[in-house]
């Protein structure tokens, strides 16, 4: 079996599973996200369903709007509070209490290796940094409140072996670009698949196998999985919350297809307007003007994230005419964020600082683009409207492509700026401020 087929048999608690298999898996618990959680609680009234089926496993997560900018939004939001008394939901995380719901659950060992999950929300993906995973049901996401379950089909699994370590200034999210694009060229069918890496994967953090689930999620993949490293068990333990069991494909795991990606290769990448596999190299689209910025989101929040971008803003300013927002993926990263000087860095730069959630990335509740602005942002996908109006054109890049660009006032390559600045290789450990400072 491949590593989610084990995780699926032992969640049936069945000896095996294979693609087309339909099954009933037990989760260890049940996420549902602010924006559509009144929409499910007037679904379940209506059918007389006052109350979960479990308690106990739904956590309830405010990440999609956490800045109320209308009546509306405030309304939904006492909806949701009432909502988490009414069910008797324990893990109630409101505003200012977790961040987004597709990161901080890693960050405090609330996911772990060997899990599996419902949410409704597609970036459920991100549970395979960890190497769980999590199962969008969309909105039938009621189904399983009510029943505690719902019928599940095995997704087919496809390889992506990695070979080689990413050269100095090139990150996991520039992989993630090239590897969408590849894709996209051979004509992979990724939809209602499972991405599954291997490979040399130990030089990947935790923030970086993060950013490695973002682009096959919006290539329509079901999941997206990583065997957990040494480092990413060792994180695990520290923060578990509860026993896991981690999983791991078999030798003879079968395959739809392999896909064989040459890292030490790669430079920078910069997704075009349209998708997330319209990605070229930078040099393609350097000086390209921009007039927003934005750093966050499910595929760049991570703290080290944060960090890579505080290394391109220290001791410079945002261009006059770019307006740069950053959104830490989680209070927990906030809070580390202020004591460790990077909210002083983005600020002193010129950037506006975002509540821990999803950004300007959710349809933009927040900092969106007029008609004809540019943007180059951190988010999960770029395509017409993602951030406001449809002919805004928007660009994707990793966090030191981004903030680089913002100070420079149109599209750059963070490696042109002096030595001290160019980010950590992927799974170097994350420098404190002081540390950036006696680098300089």
């Amino acid at each position: 079996m491949t590593a989610i087929e084990r995780v699926l048999a032992k969640k049936c608690e069945v000896d095996a599973v294979g693609p087309g298999d339909v099954v009933y898996p037990d989760p260890d618990f049940v996420m549902v996200h602010d924006n559509v959680l009144m929409s499910i609680k007037q679904e379940l009234d209506a059918a007389g369903i006052l109350r979960p089926a479990e308690p106990d496993k739904v956590i309830l997560v405010t990440d999609h709007e956490v800045l109320y900018g209308s009546a509306r939004a405030a309304a939904k939001g006492a909806s949701n509070r009432e909502t988490a008394r009414a069910w008797g939901v324990q893990r109630f995380f409101d505003v200012g209490r977790g961040g987004h719901g597709h990161i901080f659950p890693l960050e405090r060992g609330m996911l772990l290796p060997g899990m599996f999950y419902f949410d409704n929300d597609r970036h459920a993906t991100n549970a395979g940094a960890v190497g769980a995973f999590g199962f969008r049901m969309g909105g039938e996401i009621s189904r399983v409140l009510a029943t505690g379950t719902n019928w599940v089909v095995v997704p087919k699994s496809l390889l992506v072996r990695i070979r080689g370590t990413l050269p100095p200034g090139v990150l996991a999210r520039d992989l993630g670009f090239h590897i969408a694009r590849q894709m996209n060229e051979r004509g992979i069918d990724v939809d209602y698949r499972v991405v599954e890496y291997a490979g040399d994967l130990e030089q990947f953090d935790l923030a970086a196998r993060v950013a490695l689930c973002s682009s096959p999620t919006e290539m329509r993949a079901y999941g997206v999985y990583l065997p957990p490293s040494a480092a990413v068990l060792e994180h695990a333990q520290a923060r578990a919350q509860r026993p896991f069991v981690p999983a791991y494909p078999d030798s003879d795991a079968v395959y739809e297809t392999v896909l064989e990606i040459d890292a030490a290769r790669l430079e920078p990448q910069v997704a075009t307007p349209g998708a997330v596999h319209r990605a070229v190299d930078i040099s393609e689209v350097a000086g390209t003007r921009v007039d927003h910025a934005f750093i966050g989101s499910c595929g760049s929040g991570m703290y080290a994230d944060l960090v890579t971008a505080a290394r391109v803003l220290e001791g410079r300013r945002i261009a006059p005419h770019v307006r740069m927002f950053i959104a830490p993926g989680t209070e927990d990263s906030l809070r580390r964020a202020a004591r460790e000087g990077l909210i002083g860095i983005f600020v002193e730069a010129g950037a506006v600082m975002l509540p821990p959630g999803c950004g300007p990335c959710n349809e933009a509740v927040v900092g969106p683009l007029h008609s004809g602005e540019v943007s180059i942002s951190t988010a999960a996908a770029n395509h017409s409207g993602k951030m406001g109006a449809k002919d805004a054109r928007l660009y994707l890049g990793n966090p030191a492509t981004v903030a680089a660009s913002a100070v420079a006032g149109h599209i750059a390559d963070a490696r042109r700026m002096p030595r001290h600045d160019l980010p950590q290789p992927a799974g170097a450990p994350a420098p404190t401020p002081d540390s950036m400072r006696r680098l300089s």
